[in-house]
């Protein structure tokens, strides 16, 4: 299944999957790669193939790097229109699932319940700057309504397992564990797992949420 180019409320986007689909999964990259990486196009075709509409899309900053510039990622209420942006553009947000990879999902998060999703998803969520325990990014997730999957990597550096099983959590959160992955749920090789392996488990996991949403 092959992603379309397309623009979402002026801003760079590849949609994939049935365009009639009960749920459309919308998703946004993380801080350092664009909308189109291996990992992003892997869970996109996943959950695509499962029969999910999946819309990704790329902030301001992003888009202009493609032009040539490099920009550093923009600021919070920047990335926070944007999504408010999408989202208006994609309508009935009953019927959308938003989130994406490390900050894409993370500013999913902080928005979704004001926004009225269905359902958030996050894939490696950074719930703290890479060596800063002492800097959490969990205050808001302590209090989220919208039902939410977190799928990460057992050691990812963002949040392990082990700190992450110390935080409070709201209820409407369900963690996903991929065993020794890391911030991009990549397992080292003595593990015996494989990053196209956990890649794919993702994204049946995604589908699966999805398609039990309410």
């Amino acid at each position: 299944m092959t992603a379309s180019p397309s623009t979402v409320a002026g801003h760079p986007a590849l949609i994939e999957g049935p365009a009639r689909a009960r749920r459309t999964l919308v998703l946004a990259h993380g801080a350092g790669a664009a909308m189109d990486t291996p990992f992003m196009d892997a869970i996109a075709a996943g959950v695509a193939a499962a029969g999910i509409r999946v819309v990704r899309f790329e902030f301001p900053y992003m888009a202009a790097r493609r032009q040539g510039r490099r920009p550093p990622p923009d600021r919070l209420p920047v990335l926070q229109r944007t999504w408010q942006e999408v989202v208006a553009a994609l309508g009935k947000p009953e019927r959308l699932v938003i989130g994406g990879k490390s900050m894409g999902g993370r500013i999913a998060s902080m928005v979704a319940d004001d926004l009225g999703v269905a359902g958030l998803v996050c894939l490696g969520y950074p719930f703290h700057p890479a060596g800063r325990t002492d800097s959490l990014r969990v205050a808001h997730l302590e209090v989220l309504r919208t039902p939410a999957l977190i799928v990460q990597g057992e050691r990812d550096p963002m949040g392990s397992r082990v700190e992450v099983d110390s935080y409070v959590l709201a209820p409407s959160i369900r963690m996903l564990w991929l065993a020794d992955g890391d911030h991009s749920l990549k397992p080292r090789k003595a593990s015996g797992e494989t990053e196209a392996g956990h890649l794919a488990t993702a994204a049946d996991a995604v589908a699966a949420f999805i398609r039990a949403l309410p």
